[in-house]
Order: structure tokens, then sequence, then C-alpha cells
């Protein structure tokens, strides 16, 4: 059985998320007593996770999507995997603004996909 290109790359692009996202932000947190350049080097590790999945999730997705669908998914992933990231891992409180951003992702990805 052939999994669809869109259920491989949205669940690629997700995963890639939830290592940048840890890469990008987690050290905020976690390794906020150390020097940067440690905690750089460990994000860097992580990060390369990160494109060990977002490089074939944008190389299968290309096969159906165009660049401009790509994005838009990617940045439509992104908050999806940042805002319970912020809340959960990062103590931060839910904000009414994620509600208006996930709105204006959603009329992104309805212009960018619309025939």
């Amino acid at each position: 059985m052939q999994i669809p290109v869109i259920v491989q790359t949205v669940g690629l692009l997700t995963l890639s998320n939830v290592f940048m996202t840890i890469a990008w932000y987690g050290h905020l947190k976690g390794l906020s007593s150390k020097p940067w350049w440690i905690a750089a080097l460990i994000s860097w590790g992580i990060a390369l996770f990160e494109y060990l999945l977002q490089v074939p999730a944008n190389r299968i997705g290309y096969t159906q999507f165009s660049l401009a669908q790509l994005k838009i998914m990617q940045e439509a992933i992104t908050l999806t995997v940042f805002v319970p990231f912020a809340i959960v891992f990062m103590d931060q409180p839910f904000k009414l603004d994620y509600v208006w951003a996930a709105l204006c992702l959603v009329g992104a990805v309805y212009f960018i996909f619309r025939a």
C-alpha cells in the first residue's frame, strides 16, 4: 500500500518542525545557564535531524505540490507545532493572538491551494 504524498509530506514536515522548534527555542529553558556557543552546538545537532526529515519531505511534496504550496504548508505546520510547544514546554500563557494567526494561515492555505 502506497502512502499518499500529502500524508508523507505533512508527516515529515511535522516531525521536522518538532526538531526545529526544540533546536530554536528549547535552549532558552534547558540551557539558559550555559554559554551561548554550547546552546548553539546542541541546537545544530538537533537541527540536523530536522534537515534529515525536511529535505525528503520537500522532495516528496514537490512531486505533487508547488513550491508556494509547500511553503504555506510548512508555515501552517510550524504554528501548529509551536503553540503547544510554547504552552506546554515553555510554560507560556495561551494568547488569543494564536487564534488570529491561525485564522490568517487558514486564509493563506485557502488562497494558495484553491484551484
